[in-house]
């Protein structure tokens, strides 16, 4: 019997060209499938340099993902020439301009699909509780107001749409802040309530995360008691928040039970509209 000699690697990969070439549907396959890990590694990249909330060298990048920095160099050549990433100093990638582009524009589409499908519960929970309702999201350090339900009453809370408020101040506001990252919180402290208690205002922001509430009164307008809720979308992640607010000479102990648990079915039922599960 004659020796069979070892196949080489060089002879597996002619066979295994060889082989694609010869059935399409598995050529077809095979692109489609380096295409997919392409596409997976380009976006842990991306991924990772939004996670960093700044500049990354290529070495940082590629002990992130687990690529070689070879690799890495390719995949950043595509990404900047589209704009996606671009060079900030000496050996530093950061997020480019064309993908604050997408994430603006998908946070308007956002915008625009949440106020239809908040406003009807809106109205509804105007109409239970005789107070404005407001739908607020987080535009940077702020607040701002993109749909209000005015009260019948003869005294109302009034709001118009833009209204910007800081985060670290109404329930609106805090509503939202106790929900988003920790740098983000800490980034707001520190540059936009240096007077403020950080351990105080920590801890009632922890507070609103355990109870899916904020209670406050008279922190924007003195005659004024609000409650916010947050709404999120089917990621789980922070949209809004839904409030409503007026005169607190009307908050009595009945109808500050009812506000809380009328606001946080409220938010909560925009949240199911959104897909949260």
């Amino acid at each position: 019997m004659r020796n069979r000699q070892p196949i080489s690697g060089k002879g597996v990969y002619k066979l295994t060209t060889k082989y694609i070439e010869e059935n399409p549907s598995t050529n077809a396959e095979a692109r489609s499938m380096n295409g997919t890990q392409t596409l997976s590694r380009a976006l842990d990249i991306l991924f990772a340099l939004a996670e960093a909330d700044g500049a990354l060298s290529v070495s940082d990048i590629a002990q992130k993902v687990s690529i070689p920095e070879s690799s890495i160099y390719r995949f950043l050549q595509t990404l900047e020439q589209n704009g996606i990433v671009e060079r900030r100093g000496k050996g530093q990638i950061g997020l480019g301009m064309r993908i604050l582009d997408l994430a603006r524009s998908l946070s308007q589409q956002v915008h625009r699909e949440l106020v239809p499908l908040a406003l009807p519960i809106m109205e509804e929970l105007t109409q239970e509780t005789n107070e404005t309702s407001l739908l607020f999201v987080r535009s940077g350090t702020s607040a701002i107001s993109i749909q209000t339900v005015r009260s019948k009453a003869l005294i109302q809370y009034s709001a118009e749409n833009g209204r910007m408020l800081p985060l670290y101040l109404g329930a609106s506001g805090k509503a939202i802040l106790a929900y988003e990252s920790e740098k983000t919180i800490q980034n707001v402290l520190d540059k936009f309530a240096p007077n403020l208690s950080k351990d105080t205002l920590l801890q009632e922001l922890h507070h609103i995360r355990e109870q899916g509430y904020a209670l406050t009164q008279g922190e924007i307008d003195p005659d004024v008691c609000a409650v916010g809720a947050p709404i999120f979308d089917s990621r789980g992640a922070l949209v809004a928040s839904l409030s409503i607010a007026g005169p607190k000479y009307r908050f009595d102990d009945k109808l500050r039970r009812l506000s809380i648990q009328a606001v946080q079915h409220a938010a909560e039922q925009v949240s199911r509209k959104l897909g949260k599960e």
